[in-house]
């Protein structure tokens, strides 16, 4: 759908999913900031640190790459929505990894293994987001990125679903590792510069 914007549809759109992101960012940013404020209160947790700074660049990368729906000439509710569903899954996950009470779990660490099944299925379900929400920018943008993206996303999914019955912490230490370097690596091969 490489055409002429509609400016108004997609600062519309631009706002919408700007204020849902802005909520996860901050809520990141706040619960990071609590490391800083009271270290000694609930400790880092490497996989939870982890995963929250995969976030963090997560939501930055959307943000950037979101730029593309510009691409989309017509608007359907279904696009609209299905977007928005997007941006408010990075702001769900950000306020699961950095929960308002901690009083019933005594560690980051603890509170992760607990919920890692929650965390996971979030984690995992943004992977599948982000294909469709590739192929909603146009076929051409979908190939573009070609067979290493797909494999990289169906990669992604598949281990990060196995971190939900994993029980060993080198498994943990080393998926989230896998998949920042892996985020790395897409931003820097695909998305460095708007197109």
């Amino acid at each position: 759908m490489d055409s002429v914007v509609n400016p108004a549809e997609f600062t519309h759109i631009r706002i919408i999913i700007g204020m849902v992101i802005g909520l996860g960012v901050a809520r990141l940013l706040n619960g990071l900031a609590r490391f800083v404020q009271h270290p000694g209160q609930e400790p880092i947790y490497s996989v939870h640190l982890g995963w929250s700074l995969f976030m963090l660049l997560s939501v930055v990368h959307f943000w950037w790459f979101e730029f593309a729906l510009g691409r989309i000439q017509i608007w359907a509710f279904e696009a609209y929505f299905f977007v928005i569903a997007f941006a408010a899954l990075y702001f769900f996950v950000a306020a699961v990894l950095y929960p308002d009470d901690m009083a019933e779990y005594s560690s980051y660490k603890d509170y992760f293994l607990a919920r890692r099944t929650w965390i996971y299925g979030l984690l995992a379900l943004m992977f599948v987001f982000d294909l469709i929400d590739t192929r909603l920018k146009g076929i051409d943008h979908f190939n573009a990125l070609g067979l290493p993206y797909l494999i990289r996303q169906v990669t992604m999914i598949a281990l990060i679903l196995g971190g939900i019955r994993a029980t060993r912490q080198t498994y943990h230490v080393a998926l989230v590792g896998i998949v920042l370097l892996s985020q790395i690596w897409l931003i820097v091969s695909n998305f460095s510069i708007l197109k």
